[in-house]
């Protein structure tokens, strides 16, 4: 089936557990459910059910049927044995990251540029809790394969398209690496989504999302979602019933509802920031503008082998010319339609200034090697039409 397909009809329309017979009853989409707990006609098969023995809903924090329509959903766009559902996707990263390293070296090797959150939760929880990472130039392949046979970690983690320069690494290679390697490898999949790759099918152990951001894709979720291969999926469910990082039904409802229309928004996006990157590149107030669509891209090999045909994902950074924090501050407020907000992959355009927003915890030289630079912002394109995101963006650049 379709990936379109899939997103408007995977997990909808379950018949009622006691409606058997033809006449039964069944919602044309998944209805919320916020009920705590559940119980039996027989006590017996509430004991089963806790046991594993028995498919069913004991307690909300083990399992929602809200919850597992948009887990079963999101499998089928990801793939994958199943999906869990976590109440961001921060908390999604920390799942799949912890899940990971049970019973194997708790090493991280993880890449140098990456989203800022990610780099402070690696720093700030895991290695307080004796996690070492590893920080590697994964733009150059025989970088990690060396890392891994130095530091033999026991994760990778890696994004798909890097936060927020957009550097593609070649994630097919370094998931052979893993695989040779032994070494479970999780894809943040967030800004490409399952419409322009799917990591699990080139070899990723487990893929994340920020349900936030173009899934649900109306700026009304705080969600996330790791979808898992066979081999840590029961290992993610029983930490999930622990540390209870689920996601609320009303979330899971929405999520849904934004994944139906998933496809064509990011179509649309797609389209809409490959026109903005290229009226950006011939703008005479910006200097460089970094998207995976540029034939001078320095990963476009990699970006042919993994990315679907003519998708090149919705975001788009540029450099403005002369400008530093003053400036840009000047920029973003002189935008009269696009969004000066935190996020991204919403419906309306939005502009992101990384050096006080997505990795402002680093520190300005440690941004600078990075290449995050106080003249760099970051724009997450919509489904406006196209002209009039232009129109906004080029009055702000000449103000």
């Amino acid at each position: 089936m379709n990936l379109y397909t899939k997103a408007v009809h995977a997990g909808d329309r379950k018949r009622p557990a006691s409606g058997d017979n033809q006449a039964a009853w069944v919602p044309v989409t998944a209805p919320i459910h916020t009920a705590t707990s559940f119980f039996y006609n027989d006590i017996d098969n509430l004991d089963k059910v806790f046991a594993k023995e028995l498919p069913g809903q004991s307690y909300s924090r083990y399992g929602n049927p809200t919850n597992d329509a948009l887990e079963e959903l999101v499998t089928a766009l990801e793939g994958g044995a199943g999906s869990l559902a976590c109440c961001s996707g921060m908390a999604a990263l920390h799942m799949a990251i912890n899940v990971a390293l049970i019973d194997r070296r708790r090493v991280i090797l993880a890449p140098k540029l990456i989203y800022g959150a990610t780099i402070g939760m690696l720093n700030k929880v895991f290695e307080p809790a004796g996690a070492e990472t590893v920080w590697a130039d994964f733009d150059d392949p025989s970088a990690v394969e060396a890392a891994i046979a130095e530091h033999r970690p026991g994760v990778i983690l890696m994004e798909t398209i890097a936060n927020p320069l957009l550097r593609v690494p070649a994630m097919h290679r370094i998931a052979k690496m893993a695989n040779a390697a032994g070494v479970p490898l999780v894809v943040d999949n967030t800004f490409a989504t399952p419409l322009i790759t799917r990591p699990l099918e080139l070899g990723a152990s487990m893929v994340v999302h920020s349900l936030t951001k173009y899934l649900s894709g109306h700026g009304d979720v705080l969600g996330g979602m790791v979808t898992a291969s066979e081999e840590f999926l029961g290992p993610l469910r029983d930490l999930s019933r622990t540390v209870g990082f689920i996601l609320g039904p009303f979330e899971a409802y929405l999520s849904m509802r934004g994944i139906k229309s998933f496809a064509v928004r990011m179509e649309r996006q797609c389209s809409n920031a490959r026109k903005v990157a290229e009226w950006l590149a011939a703008h005479p107030n910006v200097d460089r503008v970094h998207y995976p669509a540029d034939p001078k891209h320095p990963d476009a090999e990699n970006i042919a082998a993994i990315f679907a045909e003519g998708f090149y994902g919705a975001m788009v950074s540029f450099e403005v010319k002369g400008a530093g924090r003053p400036e840009i501050f000047h920029l973003m407020n002189s935008l009269k339609m696009v969004v000066p907000a935190t996020s991204l992959g919403d419906v309306h355009t939005m502009m992101l200034y990384p050096a006080i927003a997505s990795h402002r915890e680093l520190a300005p030289k440690h941004r600078a090697r990075l290449g995050i630079h106080d003249n760099l912002v970051r724009l997450s394109v919509g489904i406006e039409a196209v002209e009039d995101i232009l129109a906004d963006l080029d009055q702000a650049l000449r103000s």
